[in-house]
């Protein structure tokens, strides 16, 4: 199963915002607050993919799973939101890139429909065991229903992502919709280790609700 191409529509949007439905799927999950350029986050990244990963090894370490087939671990998302010191920043004009310090985060991994809770809990005890890693124990499985949204590729750095924001602001509009909320889903399909700023490709997706007369 390879995400890129089984499910291009949700990890490979074009760069114009699009309406879109989303069925239930199963996560990895760890939350936290602060920059993304603090330890605290690197902990929870890493430890979202040392699960991700113990799961797609296990049939190779004699771990059957029923229904397993071989797959690509699907990219890194995480949905962020301000706590209430950041908010009051923001309402007073502070912009969001200045306001890292303050941000609420949770990530996430997808997980294939074959991963079920049992699963995760004993890979996630076997991962503790080699890695130490409080981040992983605070893990979680869970499984998420996103309503109605909005959603578009970005292209360039995060810095740059409020134009984007605001051409999907503009179309939900003009489709009868509002944004419903100020939190917003990111999903990393590019390894900023690896690729330039400029050519970074973050899919950016929140969610809406129809408008009242």
């Amino acid at each position: 199963m390879e995400w890129r191409k089984q499910y291009k529509e949700l990890y490979l949007p074009k760069q114009s915002p699009i309406l879109i439905e989303l069925e239930p799927m199963q996560y990895i999950t760890v939350s936290g607050e602060g920059s993304p350029d603090s330890k605290t986050f690197q902990n929870c990244v890493e430890a979202l993919y040392a699960l991700s990963y113990a799961i797609k090894m296990a049939p190779r370490k004699g771990i059957q799973i029923e229904g397993y087939e071989e797959y690509t671990v699907f990219p890194l998302e995480g949905v962020w939101n301000l706590n209430e010191e950041g908010k009051q920043r923001y309402t007073r004009g502070v912009s969001s890139n200045d306001l890292r310090e303050y941000f609420i985060f949770t990530l996430m991994i997808r997980q294939p429909d074959f991963v079920t809770p049992e699963l995760f809990r004993e890979l996630q005890k076997m991962t503790y065991q080699k890695k130490k890693s409080e981040s992983i124990l605070q893990a979680n499985f869970q499984i998420t229903h996103e309503p109605l949204s909005c959603q578009m590729m970005h292209i360039g750095p995060y810095k740059d992502e409020p134009e984007s924001f605001r051409m999907m602001e503009e179309y939900v509009l003009q489709q009868g919709y509002q944004r419903s909320a100020k939190y917003h889903k990111e999903i990393y399909i590019s390894d900023p280790r690896k690729v330039s700023p400029d050519k970074m490709k973050t899919v950016l997706r929140f969610e809406i609700k129809k408008t009242t007369n």
